[in-house]
């Protein structure tokens, strides 16, 4: 019987206790797929990160990604808890650049540590792009429980976007529309249904923020066995296309801080950075703190 360390991080913000929590297998040598699954679903986080053998890419650690119930591509949390949890491993003292290996290719961040706290950020491999969306900013108000007029504000419109992973941005026009907002999951995986959508997109809804935060987010994914998620950092990925599109962004390097998880009690603060170039974006960035809050190992 193995035995396998682990950690689990805090990720996307400096306090323990809020933000997204992330389970680290440090040592993944002889699990298939299969044993990863139940691993994660052991955890019962939303992701669980497996730290496998190094691929020939470059790539400083492979990681694959696991929500309790299948695995994921690439995930945002799961990269900076991770970028943090192997450079720390690794007696990080300055900065540093860290690839990680990952299903969607390899991901550049860079670590360092600020008052205390890990910090990385990474950038996309995939900048967002549009996606289809058939159904009506009406039918997205029905689904999340609002009335339609609570959907978006100055030129930011019901869209869909990835940069990897799809997600519905939904805008609302106030924090009061936002604290309100409940996902129907059967009749949000209706609206896509009906549509003949491949896939069916989590829901990622928005407002314009306060307290420093450009924007406060909820991210709703209860067809796929998430209510609510605490801090996304592959939605925030997929929402640099969004913000792109109607923030109207000049040429030049654009930060943005968006606040999540405040209305479940574990508020998550994310930085996003975008360059534009004559109106195309033409790098992204994501990044966020994590602070570790437990290890031990897993006999299996």
């Amino acid at each position: 019987m193995a035995k396998r360390p682990y950690v689990v991080l805090d990720v996307f913000t400096h306090e323990k206790l809020a933000g997204n929590p992330l389970a680290v297998v440090l040592d993944s040598h002889g699990l298939d797929t299969a044993a990863m699954q139940k691993i994660a679903n052991e955890f019962n986080l939303s992701e669980t990160v497996f730290v496998t053998e190094r691929v020939a890419d470059g790539s400083d650690a492979a990681i694959r990604i696991f929500t309790p119930h299948f695995e994921m591509p690439f995930a945002g949390h799961p990269t900076v808890g991770s970028a943090v949890a192997l450079a720390y491993g690794e007696g990080m003292v300055e900065p540093r650049p860290f690839v990680l290996g990952e299903k969607i290719g390899p991901v550049a961040c860079t670590v360092s540590e600020v008052d205390g706290a890990g910090f990385a950020e990474f950038e996309l491999t995939r900048l967002s792009e549009p996606l289809p969306l058939k159904f009506r900013a009406e039918d997205a108000a029905q689904a999340l429980g609002l009335q339609p007029e609570d959907i978006a504000f100055d030129d930011h419109l019901l869209s869909h976007w990835s940069a990897g992973v799809g997600y519905v941005a939904v805008p609302v026009a106030s924090l009061n529309a936002l604290g309100r907002a409940r996902l129907d999951p059967q009749l949000w995986t209706r609206l896509f249904n009906d549509q003949n959508n491949e896939r069916i997109s989590a829901a990622y809804v928005y407002s314009r923020g306060r307290s420093g935060a450009d924007f406060q987010a909820r991210m709703f994914a209860a067809h796929l066995g998430l209510v609510e998620d605490p801090a996304t950092g592959s939605a925030a990925a997929a929402f640099t296309g969004a913000i792109a599109a109607a923030e109207g962004l000049t040429s030049g390097e654009h930060a943005f801080r968006i606040a999540q998880g405040v209305e479940m009690g574990r508020p998550s603060d994310i930085r996003v950075r975008i360059v534009v170039e004559n109106g195309r974006v033409i790098r992204a960035f994501i990044g966020g703190f994590a602070v570790a809050v437990a290890e031990g190992n897993l006999f299996f």
